[in-house]
């Protein structure tokens, strides 16, 4: 009884303390790197980030992040920002900022992403930095839609760097992968006025790995009186709920082209009017995999090295999830320094 009193003693006074905590913190900011506005078509938002030197790699990066959820997860915090890591490493970079969808762009499709929007801002790299070419960092979905880019616009991308990207859709591994051949994405784009709302998607991220919710609030009350963890928790939560909307088109497309049929590893899925053959691919490739990754599992990434034409052509293995790929601290001080030193190497 003595013990459980004190316990019980300890945990008022620490969710009092957490209180206080709490009252200090006016806002959460994430995504603090400097950087520039250099170009913007409708939602979209081409950034480059400020350097205070001349950057040791001479072609120009653009990162391509995924639709879903924000690009600022890349840059949480001076202390654990990848961004910042390939800034430090010697990089020249630019980055997609996706924006948030509404009603008004329901017919955005992929050909609309990859034909105009990503071709806009690889266009715009070259004539503003004077390049022929240059090189593409892709997350996630933005890898896919990096690769159906290279493959149609080659001569534009001089080296390409894919992290936890799927591009074979027909494994099994992971529930996104099970639950989605199964799903009716027609009825479940035209239910939604055209536009799949971003909670809709987190709520189905949750349900991959459904005690997560509760570790993580578990996690909240262990730090609660500590400012500096706290912080760190409420940046990757404000990230987390800044989930943009899905277009309709687009989403339609991936999830029923991709994850149901499966054609772009196939060599049957057309954009723009074109067939989109990876073997179209000849650029120099890094293909990053995250080994615990409940998203985009192992066996979707790794057999892009088979489907590419390039000659050169590398497999990391990351150990650590889809997210710590980005944000941890192996992240930061093994990750990023490796793709530096290979872009380093390929420039």
């Amino acid at each position: 009884m003595e013990k459980m009193l004190k316990e019980i003693s300890e945990m008022n006074q620490k969710m009092v303390n957490g209180y206080e905590t709490l009252r200090e913190i006016e806002n959460v900011e994430i995504a603090q790197t400097p950087k520039s506005e250099v170009y913007r078509e409708d939602k979209l938002t081409l950034y480059h980030f400020e350097r205070s030197s001349k950057s040791e790699v001479k072609t120009p990066v653009l990162i391509v992040y995924a639709l879903v959820n924000t690009w600022k997860m890349m840059d949480l915090q001076p202390d654990r920002s990848y961004i910042k890591n390939l800034i430090d490493g010697g990089c020249d970079v630019f980055l997609i900022d996706w924006g948030f969808p509404t009603k008004a762009d329901r017919y955005i499709n992929i050909d609309d992403y990859v034909n105009t929007y990503i071709n806009n801002c690889v266009d715009y790299i070259r004539r503003s930095q004077k390049v022929d070419k240059i090189n593409i960092m892709s997350i996630c979905q933005g890898g896919t839609l990096s690769l159906i880019y290279t493959a149609l616009h080659q001569e534009k991308i001089k080296n390409l760097i894919t992290l936890v990207t799927p591009v074979d859709f027909s494994t099994n591994d992971g529930l996104l992968f099970r639950w989605s051949k199964d799903m009716d994405f027609d009825k479940l784009v035209d239910s939604n006025n055209g536009l799949i709302p971003g909670e809709f998607l987190n709520q189905g991220f949750e349900m991959l790995k459904p005690m997560m919710k509760l570790q993580k609030q578990q996690s909240m009350m262990s730090i609660i009186d500590d400012k500096d963890k706290l912080m760190n928790f409420m940046r990757m939560e404000k990230w987390i709920n800044e989930s943009p909307a899905q277009t309709g088109e687009c989403f339609r497309q991936f999830m029923k082209e991709c994850y149901q049929q499966n054609k772009l590893v196939k060599g049957e899925m057309e954009v723009g009017g074109k067939n989109v053959n990876l073997k179209n691919i000849t650029c120099p490739l890094l293909n990053i995999y995250a080994t615990e990754d409940h998203l985009v599992p192992p066996a979707a990434t790794i057999p892009l090295n088979e489907h590419v034409g390039s000659m050169d052509k590398e497999l990391y293995s990351f150990k650590g999830g889809h997210i710590g790929v980005f944000v941890g601290g192996k992240s930061q001080k093994e990750l990023a320094p490796a793709v530096v030193k290979w872009l380093k190497k390929h420039d």
